[in-house]
């Protein structure tokens, strides 16, 4: 007899995505990249922290966190940080005019 996979698929569980608010330590650990590294790509305006004040501790969101796994995944292959940061833009821009193409069918 076999088992029957029940595990579901996060990667498209919306609600919860618009929920994930994630420390930037816990991104560290996430995506094995050094939070100094993470503060330079978002002092570079290539990332975007949710935390309005200076000083708190920086927040990032699922959009942020991904772009960050992308570029990460860029440099692995050679690419620059800003050659990284560019392709990444324009992926998450189509990502988002396709989904605005979606939402009016």
């Amino acid at each position: 007899m076999s088992k029957k996979n029940t595990s579901t698929d996060l990667s498209f569980d919306f609600d919860f995505l618009d929920k994930v608010i994630v420390g930037i330590g816990e991104v560290s650990q996430i995506t094995n990249i050094p939070t100094r590294q993470i503060r330079y790509w978002e002092d570079k305006g290539i990332i975007t922290s949710l935390t309005e004040e200076e000083g708190k501790n920086r927040r990032y969101d699922y959009q942020n966190i991904k772009k960050i796994l992308l570029i990460k995944e860029l440099l692995d292959e050679g690419y620059t940080l800003d050659a990284s940061a560019e392709k990444v833009k324009k992926r998450m821009e189509m990502i988002e005019e396709m989904l605005k193409k979606l939402k009016r069918t």
